[in-house]
């Protein structure tokens, strides 16, 4: 699809970002200046909690709101920077009386709640490790994450414990403490456990933080392979010199923003811009404990002031779905900068956010293992509608083909497609995959930090996703974007979400094949498929649309909203499904 640029819009709020001149930045930015901008600890030691919480709380900022707590049905709970540093140290001092040790690992099973943040920053304080699980996980993915990461301590709820925990705990001999947070009116803590709150109230607010290198493991984040065991990323307290740039560059966040990440704390954006970033740049963030509702969304950002908004392209489009107008119903007096994470957005989303807020959208890539925002649109530049955007100053980005000698040549010729690669070096690179040297290796290639997704460079240096290098269809020598095929489908008026798969043709050797879920009050019938197709064929030609289409009255998702283009096409074939671990709606 193409683009066409989309300028801030006179009537939005207007403040000088903190990234003013992109190039200039490229030209005279390092990592190291950026480490020095941190308060550090004596020796060179680097603590991310230090850094998040302790080093406001021990300045002015002891009294500024770090966290506002919002629940339906309860007034808003509200934690400053000086009770969240020692709610943080009362865990850290709980970790030392369980007898964890520097590098162990800590794990949380729970959703939004204030235990879950104390957890983080506690957990990191002590110089241990801190491995989120999302919470909507059954039995089986929590214990394989349990048993992989050798997790020593959990903190969950007693409802989650009862239902995910208790049926696999014999499976799990290195779990040597469940810490569990009540839920109220819920009676006494299960058999086998120990009250988290009550470890807390005789814990005393007083904890020297850990002095931990910069090389020293603090996270541990799963993520999902196509097919086997999840894969453990491991990241250093370094990660932080990454995090505060890229919130500062990126999301433009200055001290006195109300900030609001949608991102689940059980992954890594929950975790690195839900948590950490903010924090550490000392701006106050909104955390909902509530699903997903589109009216209290709006609600939220009007009512709280937010001033800048990260959430998922699967949240706008399901805004986007639930009409403009009840955008429209509301003020966003103070929202002045919008940006998306988790998947590509939908060049339609973008330009629905000036329709429905005055202001675009602007995407951000990044990966697990990346840990942070590597590519995006900024600011001070103009939104390229479908674009990622252009590398953040620091990261060296390029478009590579790799060798089968373990090589990599980089391409030089703009919009050809290959594989997205970074040079190591940024400070939240991972360090590795828990217990799989070899797997790690393998990523790297020819001075490349290969990141399994393909992608397009065009002659201005903005980079365009193109999909996974699995997903990725060539048909009669095209090579064909499902993203890009979806986003048409997208458009059409009756379409509510697609997923695009390749599937066999003894002619094209692929062919393209549509599954599309219908928005409310659509009903499939032949002559709706043969308007979807011909849209299709008329937008992007008949070499790369839809050869088929297939009504799905719901489409396979993960639990974070993106399409499971995998699962649909083994599916289709009859291929091995893999890991559903993370299949919406798994056990």
């Amino acid at each position: 699809m193409e683009w066409s640029p989309i300028a801030k819009p006179r009537g939005a709020v207007r403040r000088e970002p903190c990234l003013k001149d992109y190039e200039e930045a490229r030209r005279t930015f390092s990592w190291d200046q950026a480490a020095a901008q941190l308060a550090g600890l004596p020796g060179g030691a680097l603590n991310i909690a230090y850094e998040s919480v302790d080093r406001h709380a021990s300045g002015a900022a002891r009294d500024r709101l770090a966290i506002r707590f919002l629940a339906q049905g309860a007034d808003p709970h509200d934690l400053t920077f000086g009770e969240l540093s020692a709610a943080s140290h009362r865990f850290a001092n709980v970790l030392k009386q369980l007898g964890v040790k520097r590098g162990e690992r800590v794990a949380t099973l729970m959703g939004r709640v204030p235990a879950l943040y104390t957890t983080v920053l506690g957990t990191l304080a002590a110089g241990a490790v801190y491995c989120p699980l999302f919470s909507a996980f059954g039995p089986e993915p929590v214990k394989a994450r349990l048993g992989l990461g050798a997790v020593r301590v959990l903190v969950t709820t007693d409802l989650f414990y009862r239902r995910k925990v208790a049926p696999i705990r014999a499976e799990l001999p290195d779990l040597r403490h469940v810490l569990v947070v009540r839920t109220p009116g819920a009676g006494d803590v299960p058999e086998g456990t120990t009250d988290f709150d009550e470890l807390m109230r005789t814990a005393s607010p007083e904890y020297e933080v850990a002095r931990t290198s910069p090389e020293d493991y603090a996270l541990l984040h799963f993520t999902s392979g196509t097919t086997g065991k999840p894969k453990g990323v491991l990241h250093a307290h370094a990660a932080i010199v990454a995090h505060v740039a890229t919130a500062r560059w990126v999301l433009d966040l200055q001290d006195d923003d109300v900030y609001w990440c949608t991102a689940d704390p059980g992954w890594v954006t929950g975790i690195s811009y839900g948590v950490v970033a903010p924090l550490a740049c000392g701006v106050g963030m909104i955390v909902d404990r509530e699903e997903f509702d589109a009216p209290r969304w709006y609600e939220i950002l009007d009512t709280q002031r937010v001033t800048v908004w990260y959430t998922a392209p699967t949240a706008i489009r399901m805004l986007m779905k639930a009409g403009v107008e009840l955008a429209k119903a509301r003020q966003y007096p103070s929202l002045r900068h919008l940006a998306s994470v988790g998947e590509p957005l939908n060049p339609e989303a973008v330009v629905w956010g000036v329709e429905a807020f005055g202001l675009p959208f602007h995407d951000t890539w990044w990966q697990t293992e990346t840990g942070a925002i590597m590519i995006a649109n900024y600011p001070c530049m103009e939104v390229r509608p479908g674009s990622m955007g252009r590398p953040v100053p620091g990261v060296e980005a390029g478009i590579v083909h790799p060798r089968d000698d373990g090589g990599a040549d980089e391409v030089a010729q703009p919009d050809e497609v290959g594989e997205l690669a970074l040079r190591p070096g940024w400070p939240s690179m991972f360090r590795g995959y828990l217990n799989e040297d070899e797997r790690y290796r393998k990523c790297f290639r020819g001075g490349w930090y290969l990141s399994g997704d393909l992608a397009k460079r065009d002659a201005d240096g903005y980079y365009w996703f193109v999909g996974r290098a699995d997903d990725v269809i060539k048909a009669a020598g095209h090579l064909i974007s499902p993203f890009e095929v979806e986003s048409v489908l997208m458009t059409h008026p009756s379409v509510s979400q697609a997923g695009v798969i390749g599937v066999p043709d003894p002619v094209a050797g692929s062919a393209v094949k549509a599954f599309v879920e219908l928005k409310a009050g659509q009903s499939a019938s032949e002559a709706l498929r043969k308007d979807i197709l011909a849209h299709a064929r008329r937008q992007l030609g008949v070499a790369v649309a839809p050869r088929e289409i297939a009504f799905s009255e719901q489409l396979p998702r993960t639990r974070s909203g993106k399409i499971m283009r995998r699962l649909l096409r083994a599916r289709e074939l009859g291929l091995p499904e893999g890991d559903l671990s993370t299949l919406e709606g798994a056990p």
